[in-house]
């Protein structure tokens, strides 16, 4: 089971989304339509097959507009889903089960989405020892539950943020004037906790970033031979991750050229929502 993220963490960007729904006047159809007390029962329904992830901003829609509003769940995060399964049921009343149901589902259609389709790039690339992970390629507002559904799909996450590991890209390289004086610069201003990657082009770059010695690797853009011989010479002195318009059709062939990770933008900057609905019952 993943483990959850601290409430604190989703309730402000929760928050936000029902407040940029409610407006300034709230629910206005349902306030005019449904009476004082009113409750209800609905049952949260997948419409497609998917991996879920959402669940706890999807309740926490709810129960910040009204505390007294209950869900259960039959599935958790990371549960695969078919048409018809019904993922959870929420009681309460009713005018607020209308008012959080879109930012609900909106929510826990986006996440789900991601765990999905990254479980699927995850199976296509079983074979091998390689893993995928996720980019900063995020939604702004959104990356912490997003890199949260990359886990659910059986993902790994990169870095979260720019000050939690040196990644020395082409523009770093182009004003330092060189891979090797890029590098000496970052291990001179960072302490020894903090990692260094860099990313490369070509096998020449790779060579001289390697005569000085880094953690990680990122291979961007090199064809499936270039990827083997770039792993061939690392040989395990270095973490070998490869980029690049990695999908799920690409997959399966750049796994297979040995690199330790896949970073894969596209699982969070493209995924397709999966369809959830909320019926009465």
């Amino acid at each position: 089971m993943i483990a959850p993220l601290p409430r604190i963490v989703i309730e402000p960007t929760v928050r936000n989304a029902l407040i940029e729904d409610l407006g300034l006047a709230g629910d206005i159809t349902s306030a005019a339509v449904i009476p004082v007390g009113h409750r209800s029962r609905l049952a949260m329904v997948s419409r497609k097959r998917g991996v879920i992830a959402g669940l706890d901003a999807a309740e926490l829609a709810f129960q910040l507009i009204d505390p007294a509003v209950g869900m259960v769940r039959h599935m958790e995060d990371g549960s695969v889903v078919k048409p018809g399964d019904v993922i959870a049921t929420i009681e309460g009343p009713s005018r607020a089960l209308l008012a959080g149901e879109r930012t609900a589902l909106n929510f826990l259609g986006h996440l789900s989405g991601i765990a999905t389709v990254t479980a699927g790039i995850v199976s296509a690339i079983s074979d091998s020892k390689a893993s995928v992970v996720c980019t900063r390629k995020t939604t702004p507002g959104l990356r912490s539950l997003e890199k949260y559904a990359v886990r659910a799909g059986g993902g790994m996450n990169h870095r979260f943020a720019l000050n939690d590991a040196v990644l020395i890209k082409d523009n770093h390289i182009a004003i330092a004037g060189c891979i090797a004086e890029a590098i000496r610069r970052a291990k001179a201003g960072v302490g020894h906790m903090v990692k260094i990657e860099v990313e490369v082009d070509t096998l020449d770059q790779l060579h001289e970033a390697m005569q000085i010695g880094i953690d990680a690797v990122l291979l961007d853009n090199m064809t499936p031979i270039q990827l083997r011989q770039a792993v061939d010479f690392v040989a395990g002195r270095a973490i070998t991750e490869a980029s690049g318009n990695i999908n799920p059709t690409t997959a399966a062939e750049v796994a297979a050229s040995g690199v330790d990770l896949l970073s894969v933008g596209w699982i969070t900057h493209s995924a397709p929502v999966l369809d959830i609905g909320l019926d009465y019952i």
